[in-house]
């Protein structure tokens, strides 16, 4: 990833408010209903086509929206693949697992799978996970190709997934008792990456740092900062999702499989606050990039 790329915003919900001169602003608000939560992947590869030529060879850090976008991060990396063959290990900060079953095509709650499925990607860590989703009640509904193939480990705060060892995968599981117990294992991991992709959801954050459309993790600036500056000199791309953004879909199915998860809707009055507060935690983590290349 080129140090002075300017930052590149995909506008698909108007969430993401202005965060530099330079930056490179892409209107996709017409795909915002079919491409939001989940779609086809016919639909997808349309998606895709639709933005290779128009992303810049070299794009800085990619700016998504809400966290319904995060399947888009599958597309970032495909191109990454063609700029750069050179194997990443791609590093997620999320507070779910982003590995779920979906048989409608693919989600933000499923993409992780799909990203294991390219040859590039060496090994995929998702870092931060509070949520319940890697719980014993909802193990079926993880993918377990990635975990049987070696290529996932799930980085987790107080959420054990001890059914791995059943299947005898204990090593793609890391529980912890706190994020900062968690950070002491991870970065020597990430020292030891060559070249890294870092996705980062900011529903990882407590609500305190962050406020996001879904339930929320624990961690806090300085943890997101503390792998941001490491891996920052060995970066073949990064995007960020998580911001505030409240949207209705016109069809019944996806209204009824956002509140079957659980997502919620911010109050349109509180969006403008929440939606600058973003704004400045976009900002940091530009800073925080920077002052990792120096």
């Amino acid at each position: 990833m080129t140090p002075d790329a300017p930052p590149v915003i995909l506008d698909f919900d108007d969430s993401v408010l202005p965060l530099a001169p330079n930056e490179l602003r892409f209107d996709l608000q017409s795909w915002q209903e079919s491409i939001r939560f989940g779609c086809t992947l016919r639909e997808f590869a349309r998606l895709r086509d639709f933005l290779s030529p128009m992303l810049p060879h070299e794009p800085g850090v990619t700016f998504l929206g809400s966290g319904d976008y995060h399947h888009v991060t599958v597309l970032l990396l495909d191109g990454q693949a063609v700029r750069n063959r050179a194997p990443v290990d791609l590093v997620v900060c999320d507070n779910h697992p982003d590995n779920m079953r979906y048989p409608f095509g693919i989600h933000c709650g499923s993409w992780i799978y799909h990203a294991s499925l390219m040859e590039h990607v060496r090994h995929i860590h998702v870092v931060g996970i509070s949520s319940s989703d890697i719980a014993g009640k909802h193990a079926w509904e993880n993918r377990l190709t990635p975990l049987f193939q070696k290529k996932l480990t799930y980085w987790s705060v107080k959420q054990s997934a001890r059914w791995l060892d059943v299947l005898g995968l204990s090593e793609c599981r890391r529980n912890f008792s706190s994020p900062d117990a968690l950070l002491s294992a991870f970065l020597p991991y990430l020292q030891r990456s060559r070249q890294v992709y870092l996705s980062l959801d900011k529903d990882v954050f407590h609500p305190e740092e962050a406020r996001t459309n879904w339930d929320q993790g624990a961690f806090r600036r300085e943890h997101v900062r503390s792998i941001i500056e490491l891996c920052a000199k060995r970066l073949a791309g990064m995007d960020v999702c998580g911001e505030a953004s409240a949207f209705r879909h016109a069809g019944w199915f996806k209204r009824f499989l956002s509140r079957l998860d659980g997502q919620e809707t911010p109050d349109p009055s509180s969006l403008e606050a929440m939606r600058s507060a973003h704004q400045s935690l976009n900002q940091r983590i530009l800073a925080w990039l920077e002052a990792g290349r120096r």
